[in-house]
């Protein structure tokens, strides 16, 4: 495994971040043993990051503690529908409540507005990052602080689901497209075609997993 070696000043969460993107992206395949030491000399961070890291990966279900040591279990066909049916419920709630909810969709709009720049400039990170935003503003919006707590848990995870399924040639366009519908669903307060919207767009994203983990 190669790795290069990030800042002292980062924590377990960067760990966490550079080992999500080697675990999802493939570099790291499933049943790899993570050793403490081996990883602090990697990442040159002390092994207190590297034992952070490793809990939040394992509540994320990337990792696996065994009486050997802790082990990658990567992204099953099972794992995509578990995350994808879990995002399904969760978001389905949260664009409900905040349709019901809303005051202002102008951060949505914010964020919309940024995926359609990334578009344009043909920047999948910056799409990525908006796209992220442009979900969490329904959690947010929702006023649930039970849902959206469970959403920031697995935020992490979709951020770079995403990033690896945009870095496969996705039509960025497209996408933005679709958002643009969905934000306009929303605003329009036509909660039928709302979620049917989410979900034909969650479907997508499941399906693109599914192809970029078999490669």
């Amino acid at each position: 495994m190669s790795v290069e070696p990030i800042a002292r000043v980062s924590l377990g969460d960067r760990v966490a971040h550079s080992l999500r993107e080697l675990i999802i992206g493939g570099g790291l395949e499933a049943g790899t043993h993570l050793v403490e030491e081996s990883l602090a000399e990697r990442f040159g961070v002390s092994r207190g990051p590297i034992r952070d890291a490793l809990r939040i990966l394992e509540a994320e279900g990337l990792l696996e503690s065994r009486k050997r040591g802790v082990f990658v279990t990567g992204l099953t066909d099972a794992d995509v529908e578990e995350l994808y049916s879990l995002r399904q419920s969760l978001e389905s709630l949260a664009v409900r409540l905040a349709m019901r909810s809303a005051q202002s969709w102008d951060r949505a709009g914010d964020a919309l507005e940024r995926m359609e720049k990334a578009a344009r400039m043909g920047d999948p990170g910056a799409f990525s990052d908006a796209d992220m935003d442009f979900h969490t503003e329904f959690y947010r919006m929702s006023r649930h602080r039970r849902i959206t707590a469970v959403w920031e848990q697995y935020r992490p995870t979709f951020t770079v689901i995403l990033d690896v399924t945009n870095a496969q040639g996705r039509d960025l366009a497209s996408s933005a497209a679709a958002h643009a519908r969905l934000l306009e669903l929303a605003r329009a307060g036509d909660e039928d075609a709302a979620l049917a919207a989410l979900t034909d767009h969650l479907d997508g994203a499941r399906d693109r997993l599914r192809r970029a983990i078999a490669r």
